[in-house]
C-alpha cells in the first residue's frame, strides 16, 4: 500500500517535468532585456524615378527567445498621410497591436512607396519611419525615398573639368568636393539642393553662369511649406585652401547654415572667391565668412543673416554697391554686428595677427533698430598693415566705425527701401520707388556698369547698395 502511494506521488512530478518546456515556450517574455533583432535600420529606396513609380522593400523582426514575444505596437510614424504603405505579417495597415511572435521565429514587414517624380510640392526626399515597440523598448527603422526626378549625387568627388546642365535639378546627399585639381561650372538656371548634412566643399575651382532671368540657387533639399524657408537647413559652400579662381554670378545662397566660407590667402594674384551680382540671404550663422583669405563682391545682396558678413584674421577684400541689411525675422532675431572685420585669430598658444585690406565703397549697411547699436565693428590688434577704407557708404551705427579710414559717408540716414513687412516676410531692399531716397546719386564712380537688376548705372553719379534708380 505504501508502495503504491509513493508512485502515485511521483507522478505528478513526472509530468510536470515532461510537460516544463513546452509550458516555457508558451509562456511570454517580459523584460526589457529580451532580445530582438531588425534586419535593417533603414529602407532607401534609391531608384530614381522618370515615372510614377511604386517599389516594395521589407526587412524581418526576429524573436531571439526561448519565449513568445509580443510586440505592443508597429506603426508608421506618418500614418495614413504617408507615402509609404506597410503590411505586417501578411495584413495591410498603418498600425497594428498586441502581435505575438512565438519562440525563435520571426515575421516579416513589407513596406512600399509609391511617389510622382513630377509633382513639385514634394520634398526631393521623402521620409517617415516605422516604430517597433515591444516590453518598453521603442525601436526604429528609418524609410527614405527620392521625392523628384533630379540627379542625385551622395558623397561624390569630382575630378577633371565638370559642366552641369539645368536638365534636372541636382540633389546633394552626404557631401560633395570639387577635387583639388578639378572644375566644375554650372551654366544658367540650374537649382543646386543640399541634404541637412551635406556641404559643398570647393578644392578646386567653382565657376557659376547664372544669369538675371535665369540665376543658379543652392538651398536646402526640404521643400515642402514648413521647412523650405528654414535658415541652417544645409551648411553651405566652403572654398578651402587649394581653391582658386572661383566667380560666382548671378548665384541665390539661401537657408544655410554658413552660406559662404573661405579660408587662406588667394594662391595667386586673384580674389579666392568673387560675387558678381549675388544674393544671400537667411543663413543661420554667417553669410559671408571669411578667415584670413580674399574676396570681391559687387551689386550683391547680403540679407537677413545671423551675422552678414565676419571677416577674421585678416585678409584681401573689396565691397562695391552691396546691400547690407538685416532685419529680426521668424527664424533670425537680428543681435549682431552686420559687419564685423579684425585682423586676429585667439589660439591656446595666444593671439595671432595678420595683414587686413578691406575696402568698402558704395555699399547700404541698415537694419532695424534695437539690439545691434554699431552695426559696424572694426577690431585691431598687433602692429601688421591695417588698411579698412569706407568710401559713400550708407550705414546705421551709433557711431563711425573705429581702426578706419572715412570718406564720404552718410550716418543714419534711412536708404528708404522700397517694402519691407517683417510679418509677412518681405523685403524689398530697392530704393525705385522712392525718389527722396538719400542713396540716389550719393556714389562714386566705378567700373562696374549693372546693378543686381542688370540696369545700367552709366546715367549721372551711381546709387548706393545693389540696385539703381535710373
Amino acid at each position: 500500500m505504501k508502495r503504491i502511494n509513493f508512485l502515485l506521488c511521483l507522478l505528478p512530478i513526472a509530468c510536470c517535468l515532461l510537460i516544463t518546456p513546452s509550458c516555457k515556450k508558451d509562456a511570454f517574455i517580459t523584460s526589457e532585456f529580451a532580445q530582438l533583432s531588425i534586419t535593417a535600420d533603414s529602407l532607401n529606396y534609391d531608384t530614381v524615378f522618370t515615372t510614377a513609380g511604386s517599389i516594395t522593400k521589407s526587412f524581418k523582426i526576429i524573436n531571439e527567445n526561448n519565449q513568445k514575444l509580443k510586440l505592443s505596437k508597429v506603426k508608421l510614424m506618418g500614418g495614413l498621410a504617408s507615402a509609404y504603405k506597410m503590411n505586417v505579417d501578411g495584413v495591410a495597415t498603418h498600425e497594428v497591436n498586441n502581435l505575438d511572435i512565438e519562440a525563435n521565429d520571426s515575421i516579416y514587414v513589407f513596406v512600399s512607396v509609391t511617389i510622382n517624380p513630377n509633382a513639385a510640392n514634394l520634398p526631393f526626399i521623402v521620409s517617415d519611419s516605422i516604430l517597433i515597440n515591444f516590453n518598453g523598448n521603442n525601436r526604429y527603422v528609418q524609410l527614405q525615398a527620392y521625392g523628384q526626378n533630379a540627379n542625385f549625387l551622395s558623397n561624390r568627388v569630382l575630378s577633371g573639368n565638370t559642366v552641369w546642365t539645368n536638365n534636372l535639378p541636382y540633389v546633394i546627399l552626404g557631401s560633395i568636393r570639387i577635387d583639388t585639381t578639378a572644375s566644375l561650372t554650372i551654366q544658367p538656371g540650374c537649382r543646386i539642393y543640399a541634404h541637412a548634412d551635406a556641404p559643398f566643399i570647393v578644392d578646386g575651382t567653382l565657376t557659376v553662369n547664372g544669369t538675371k532671368m535665369d540665376p543658379v540657387t543652392f538651398t536646402g533639399d526640404r521643400l515642402d511649406e514648413d521647412y523650405k524657408n528654414l535658415p541652417a537647413s544645409w551648411p553651405g559652400i566652403y572654398f578651402r585652401g587649394s581653391s582658386k579662381n572661383n566667380v560666382l554670378t548671378y548665384a541665390i545662397v539661401k537657408n544655410a547654415n554658413q552660406a559662404i566660407v573661405t579660408e587662406k590667402p588667394s594662391v595667386n594674384a586673384n580674389p579666392k572667391v568673387i560675387l558678381h551680382q549675388c544674393i544671400i540671404d537667411n543663413a543661420f550663422d554667417a553669410g559671408i565668412l571669411s578667415v584670413n583669405s580674399s574676396l570681391q563682391a559687387d551689386n550683391s545682396l547680403i540679407s537677413n543673416c545671423g551675422s552678414n558678413i565676419i571677416l577674421n584674421y585678416g585678409g584681401v577684400y573689396n565691397f562695391t554697391h552691396c546691400t547690407v541689411a538685416a532685419y529680426s525675422t521668424n527664424y533670425i532675431i537680428h543681435k549682431n554686428p552686420m559687419l564685423s572685420v579684425n585682423n586676429f585669430t585667439q589660439l591656446a598658444s595666444g593671439t595671432l595677427t595678420s595683414d587686413l585690406n578691406a575696402v568698402f565703397r558704395n555699399n547700404i549697411f541698415w537694419s532695424d533698430e534695437g539690439i545691434v547699436t554699431n552695426e559696424l565693428s572694426v577690431i585691431k590688434q598687433g602692429a601688421n598693415p591695417f588698411i579698412v577704407l569706407f568710401e559713400k557708404n550708407m550705414y546705421r551705427s551709433a557711431a563711425d566705425p573705429s581702426n578706419s579710414t572715412l570718406t564720404g559717408n552718410i550716418r543714419n540716414a534711412d536708404p528708404a527701401f522700397d517694402s519691407i513687412d517683417v510679418t509677412k516676410n518681405i523685403f524689398d531692399l530697392r530704393i525705385t520707388k522712392n525718389a527722396a531716397s538719400p542713396a540716389i546719386n550719393a556714389g562714386i564712380a566705378t567700373g562696374f556698369t549693372k546693378d543686381l537688376d542688370d540696369r545700367n548705372r552709366n546715367v549721372g553719379l551711381p546709387d548706393l547698395g545693389c540696385y539703381e534708380k535710373q
